[in-house]
């Protein structure tokens, strides 16, 4: 039997809300700028956002605009962001990245996916979620969990992000793209973890058929 896609969504939307949003969704929600959101989804990649978190708020309390991050320098960015994975590199990008929108694009952060995918360090996951997070556009963001999720709950049949991505603009109805990526990053963290899913008190157990889930809890 096919999943009700919109009954999924619909669940998780209410059973959401008692769970953490993800790092940048909240940053989001609390009036972060789309330059903020990408950096931060910058320190994100490979960081868990209890590390992400404080590291940008470290380094946005000092500094939180491309003049202002350029002023401040390479070194002293690494300095405000560590431990986040890869912070040498991270705070390169940074600079690369501030120069390149106050030259090109006059301070501003594009909006447009093909422009945003032309920055240093941004992947297709970063810059879908720049306009989603910073601009309210429809997009889909595929990290890990939405890649493995859409898997396991038989909605695509995919091996990689990029082909998630692809598959799910093909499927999903437009209005489910910019809260799909927020409910199931934090359904992955909480609830339907990689290993041993806690399916007993899943909201949505029922429409699931557990591709993949040999044990659970």
């Amino acid at each position: 039997m096919a999943l009700d896609i919109n009954e999924f969504v619909k669940r998780l939307k209410d059973a959401y809300k008692a769970w953490n949003a993800p790092v940048i969704t909240f940053m989001a929600g609390i009036g972060a700028t789309p330059f903020e959101v990408l950096i931060a989804t910058l320190l994100s990649l490979r960081t868990k956002d209890e590390v992400t978190a404080p590291a940008a708020r470290r380094l946005f309390a000092v500094a939180n605009t491309p003049e202002t991050l350029l002023a401040l320098g390479e070194e002293e960015v690494a300095k405000l962001i560590y431990p986040v994975g890869f912070y040498p590199t991270k705070s390169k990008r940074i600079m690369e990245i501030s120069t390149m929108i106050l030259d090109k694009y006059n301070g501003v952060v594009p909006d447009d996916l093909d422009e945003l995918l032309t920055l240093p360090g941004v992947g297709r996951k970063t810059a879908n979620l720049v306009l989603v997070e910073g601009y309210q556009m429809e997009a889909i963001c595929v990290d890990t969990h939405v890649h493995r999720i859409s898997n396991r709950i038989g909605y695509v049949k995919t091996k990689n992000a990029d082909q998630t991505e692809m598959a799910l603009r093909k499927k999903l109805p437009k209005k489910h793209w910019i809260i799909y990526n927020e409910i199931l990053v934090a359904f992955g963290q909480v609830l339907c973890r990689p290993i041993s899913p806690f399916c007993s008190t899943c909201p949505v157990a029922d429409l699931c058929p557990k591709i993949g889930v040999t044990k659970h809890r």
